[in-house]
C-alpha cells in the first residue's frame, strides 16, 4: 500500500500533458493531493499549493509521487537530489516510470538509510498468461484514441463513476501508472512481455455477471507509430462489447511526432471497430468523448454539437459536463 495523502512532484515538466500522472491524482482523488513541488522551468501547475520538502511534510504528505510521465518514462537527473532529499525529509517515493526507483543504487541506498520505501507501480507482479480468445461472461466497454492522451482514462473513471452513482455494477480496470495510482490496483499494460500483453488484459477482465460492466482504461492510439501496440492488445484482450472515441481537436500533430497528422474520427470508427470484431463480432461503437480543456466555455459545445451531427453519436465532454449521455448509450446495447 502506498502512504497517502501526497505531494506531487511536476519536476521540470515541460508542458501540462507531460504532468498527465499529478492531473489524473488530481482530479480524480482530490483528498490525496496535499500539494505540488516544481523546478525552475516547469511549465506544468496543477492549481496545487506550491510547497517544499519541509512544507509538504508539516502539512502531512507521507508519499512524493513523482507525476511526470516524459517520453521513455526516464527519471531525469535534474530531479535525483529532490528524491534523495525527500526520502531523508521522511518520505516515501512511487513513480510510474519505466526507469524504476528499485534500479538506483543511490536511491535503494537512501530509502535503506531512512527506512523509506520506494513504490515502482509499473512493474508487473502476475505471471500473465497468453491470450486465448474465450468469450467472460460480463461486458467491457473500452476508451480508444485518436491519439495518445487525449481522455481516455478521464472516459472510463467518468463512466464507472456515473455507473456506481446509479447503483448499477461497474468497475474501472487501470492500466496504467496513473489509473494504478489512483485506484490502487490494475495492471501496468506497457510494462508486460509483448506476448503477454493481451492475455493481461483477459486476467484483468474477468467473468463477471451478465450485468457488470468493466471500463477499461484506454492506453496509446491504433494510429501512434510509437504505441500502436499496446491498443492493439486491449482491442483483442478486452473483446469489448463498445468502444468510445476519445479526441482532444487542439493538436496540430500526434503527440511527439511532428511529421503525423492526427486522424479523424470518423477514420478512428471504422479501423478500431474492424479490429475490436474480429474478437467481439458484436461490438458497437456507442459514443464519443472529446476532451474540450482546449476550448473556451463559448465554443466548446458548438464543437460538440457540430461532431455529434457528423457521426451521429452522442459526444459530450465526460469531465466537464458528465457521462450521463455515455453510459445511457452503453445501456442501451
Amino acid at each position: 500500500m502506498i502512504n497517502t495523502p501526497y505531494l506531487l512532484f511536476l519536476g521540470d515538466a515541460p508542458d501540462p500533458l507531460a504532468a498527465k500522472v499529478a492531473q489524473g491524482i488530481r482530479d480524480w482523488r482530490p483528498q490525496y493531493a496535499l500539494g505540488q513541488l516544481r523546478l525552475d522551468g516547469c511549465q506544468a501547475d496543477m492549481k496545487l499549493p506550491d510547497m517544499t520538502l519541509t512544507e509538504g511534510r508539516a502539512a502531512g504528505a507521507q508519499t512524493l509521487v513523482i507525476g511526470v510521465a516524459n517520453r521513455g518514462g526516464r527519471i531525469s537527473p535534474l530531479w535525483k537530489s529532490v528524491l534523495l532529499d525527500a526520502l531523508a525529509a521522511g518520505y516515501d517515493l512511487a513513480s510510474g516510470l519505466h526507469n524504476l526507483l528499485r534500479d538506483d543504487a543511490d536511491l535503494v541506498a537512501a530509502a535503506t538509510a531512512h527506512g523509506r520505501t520506494l513504490h515502482d507501480v509499473r512493474v508487473p507482479t502476475v505471471a500473465y498468461p497468453i491470450a486465448n480468445g474465450v468469450k467472460r461472461s460480463g461486458k467491457r466497454c473500452l476508451a480508444v484514441g485518436t491519439d495518445c492522451s487525449v481522455g481516455k482514462m478521464y472516459t472510463g473513471l467518468a463512466m464507472d463513476a456515473e455507473m456506481k452513482a446509479r447503483g448499477l455494477k461497474s468497475s474501472f480496470r487501470a492500466t496504467g501508472q496513473t489509473g494504478i495510482l489512483i485506484t490502487g490496483e490494475g495492471v501496468p499494460l506497457d510494462a508486460v512481455v509483448a506476448d503477454f500483453m493481451a492475455g493481461a488484459v483477459e486476467w484483468l477482465t474477468p467473468d463477471n455477471d451478465p450485468d457488470h460492466w468493466d471500463h477499461i482504461e484506454g492506453q496509446g492510439s491504433l494510429f501512434h507509430i510509437s504505441y500502436s501496440g499496446v491498443t492493439m492488445a486491449l482491442v483483442h484482450g478486452g473483446q469489448p462489447d463498445a468502444l468510445v472515441l476519445c479526441h482532444e481537436p487542439t493538436r496540430p500533430h500526434m503527440r511527439g511526432l511532428p511529421d503525423y497528422a492526427v486522424p479523424k474520427l470518423a477514420d478512428l470508427r471504422d479501423l478500431a471497430l474492424q479490429l475490436a470484431r474480429m474478437a467481439n463480432p458484436a461490438c458497437q461503437v456507442v459514443g464519443i468523448s472529446v476532451n474540450t480543456s482546449g476550448l473556451g466555455d463559448d465554443v466548446f459545445e458548438d464543437y460538440l454539437a457540430g461532431v455529434e451531427r457528423e457521426l451521429g453519436l452522442p459526444t459530450v465532454d465526460p469531465f466537464r459536463q458528465g457521462a450521463d449521455r455515455l453510459v445511457d448509450a452503453l445501456l442501451a446495447l
